[in-house]
């Protein structure tokens, strides 16, 4: 099952991004925490926005380092998640 961000900045860039297991790893680097109990348990938006922010960073994009000024650049996150395919 993969778990993908629709991110749209303010700018009006918009995309989708697969949450890698290099993404989930460097999350739970950051959070101290495991991926799925965060998302699923905890549900906080801030870790919804460093995860679209990771997902930017390893995409390539130039954003801001992250915190309040990178959060004032999302216009929207949403969370898809896509069934197995088979």
């Amino acid at each position: 099952m993969a778990t993908i961000l629709k991110i749209t900045q303010t700018n009006g860039d918009s995309g989708e991004y697969k949450i890698t297991p290099a993404i989930q790893y460097a999350f739970e680097q950051h959070a101290g925490m495991g991926f799925f109990k965060a998302i699923t348990e905890l549900q906080r938006q801030s870790d919804i926005y460093w995860i679209a922010w990771k997902c930017l960073v390893t995409a390539g994009k130039d954003v801001l380092a992250f915190g309040e000024k990178f959060v004032a650049t999302l216009e929207d996150v949403e969370v898809i998640t896509e069934a197995p395919k088979g």
